[in-house]
């Protein structure tokens, strides 16, 4: 799975994955590692990053975190780092009811919401097939140029080029195989992750571009919308070359628990950056997290609260896309996870399959 943390000042958001603030996240097939604050930092403060990824050179997907601030509002006090080791896939589990007695009594729950913005962020898991089906999600990924669960029926995979490994003929011939969209370098401005300069991408991009495939931004940790920033200067020199892309990438983790506020935090993430670019966003990974203190992460019920608001918020702005919730998986150390090892949802996940109702 992939995902960024970022440390940021109390009441802030971060982008990526973070504390109250924005930080962006991003990480690969296996399942999130833990995270641990870093550094003080003067990025700004839009969410945080989960686990995401370490970096791949075969261009498989490998969950990790980063951290650092993304909500434009408030400036992080600290950026965490990922930590490399990533937490045993339990066995395949037979999936079960989700809610109800073992006696079975308890009606089945109405069919899930569904919503071409609502996707989901998989790592391998047991029980991928049954939960993505449960979600609603109408497309999912896995931070690898393949699929690592089944692929549900109705249900559409979206291919990574997770870093400069990847960019081989053979794998970009294989992710053309999966449809027309293709998500590029997970948080090349992070250490642990793609960790690419603005340079080495904008040299491999012509080959990403020879596909012929809808392409996204790199999904950079944090600091999408500032001026200079890794991601606003990879956009410019793309623009004075001709090179194409299509949509931006966000990553996005708040430290701030209160629904409300948060919610407000990562609309204005979103919007700055969608203002300064004028492209489509993807918000391809987002949870509450706070890497710089304990507990890391909201109560369920709070974060369901958080999800029910948040998702309504994007499903309103005609500019989103697509958004992906971290992780789909609870399991391991997965503390956003929405479905358990047996596939069956706990709040969080109750109100994820329930966004995009009308």
């Amino acid at each position: 799975m992939g995902v960024a943390v970022a440390a940021v000042a109390a009441g802030a958001v971060l982008a990526g994955c973070g504390p109250v603030g924005d930080t962006p996240a991003g990480g690969a097939p296996p399942i999130p590692a833990t995270l641990t604050p870093a550094p003080a930092t003067s990025a700004p403060a839009p969410g945080g990053n989960p686990t995401g990824p370490a970096s791949n050179p075969t261009g498989s997907a490998n969950p990790s975190g980063s951290t650092n601030p993304a909500n434009p509002a408030v400036s992080p006090t600290a950026t965490p780092t990922r930590a490399t080791t990533v937490p045993t896939r339990p066995p395949n589990p037979t999936p079960g009811p989700s809610t109800g007695t073992s006696t079975g009594t308890t009606p089945p729950r109405p069919p899930a919401a569904v919503t071409a913005k609502k996707g989901a962020a998989v790592w391998t898991y047991g029980a991928a097939v049954p939960a993505l089906v449960d979600s609603g999600a109408s497309w999912f990924y896995d931070w690898g140029p393949k699929p690592d669960n089944d692929i549900p029926p109705g249900v559409r995979f979206v291919p990574m080029i997770w870093g400069p490994g990847a960019v081989t003929p053979a794998t970009l011939n294989q992710v053309k195989g999966y449809g027309d969209t293709l998500l590029t370098f997970n948080e090349p401005d992070l250490g642990g992750q793609a960790d690419m300069s603005v340079e080495r991408a904008l040299e491999l991009w012509p080959q990403l571009q020879a596909t012929g495939m809808r392409l996204s931004s790199p999904a950079v940790a944090w600091g999408a919308a500032d001026a200079g920033g890794w991601l606003d200067r990879f956009m410019t020199g793309a623009a004075q070359r001709g090179y194409r892309v299509d949509f931006i990438t966000l990553h996005w983790y708040g430290s701030d628990f209160d629904p409300a506020r948060a919610t407000g935090h990562l609309r204005d993430y979103v919007q700055k950056t969608y203002e300064r670019y004028h492209l489509p966003i993807w918000l391809t990974e987002y949870a509450l997290m706070d890497f710089a203190k304990s507990p890391r992460a909201p109560s369920t019920e709070q974060q369901a609260e958080f999800i029910r608001q948040s998702t309504a918020m994007l499903e309103s702005l005609p500019y989103v896309e697509r958004y992906s919730w971290f992780g789909l998986p609870a399991i391991g150390d997965s503390v956003t996870g929405l479905y358990d090892a047996a596939g069956r949802p706990n709040a969080a996940g109750l109100a994820y399959r329930a966004a995009g109702a009308r």
